[in-house]
């Protein structure tokens, strides 16, 4: 049986910290989305995680496992992605455009990373669009686009989850 979304037992507040929802006001989706990536790229996941509502969506249509496409909640989100900074070392941000759209809530960031593997020294170059919705300053939809072939090439036979 294919599993079309995670959930996880991990604790993590229920509610983003007063700081994080502070931090957020005021700001317009482009703004925070610019604030997420940078958190990400810092390799603050627990940071990130705080940028998150508590029953995030978040879609990959395309990764490799199919489990991993549809992730609900804050939680389960914060899960798939905590170890991504001991996975991959992402060294630079070669591209980074965001998009604000007709809905205010929404932005679009084209983007891309370069960097390595870090179990095998891969290179890791890989391009991105992500679209995310916000609601009082927290994301409640996260949807990304990469090429799960060069993922796949760049982790050949390293472990991501």
């Amino acid at each position: 049986m294919k599993q079309d979304h995670l959930t996880s037992d991990i604790t993590l507040a229920t509610a983003a910290p007063a700081h994080t929802q502070e931090a957020g006001k005021g700001l317009t989706a482009a703004q925070l989305l610019k604030l997420s990536l940078d958190t990400f790229l810092a390799k603050d996941i627990k940071g990130w995680a705080e940028l998150w509502d508590e029953n995030v969506v978040a879609e990959f249509p395309f990764a490799p496992d199919v489990a991993s496409r549809k992730l609900v909640g804050r939680a389960a989100f914060y899960e798939y992605l905590k170890n991504y900074p001991s996975v991959i070392d992402i060294q630079s941000t070669p591209t980074l455009k965001i998009n604000a759209t007709d809905d205010p809530n929404m932005a679009i960031a084209e983007w891309s990373v370069s960097g390595r593997v870090i179990s095998n020294g891969n290179p890791y170059e890989m391009s991105y669009a992500t679209f995310v919705t916000f609601k009082n300053g927290l994301i409640v939809t996260y949807r990304e686009y990469w090429d799960p072939m060069v993922f796949m090439a760049a982790m050949s036979g390293a472990k991501f989850w």
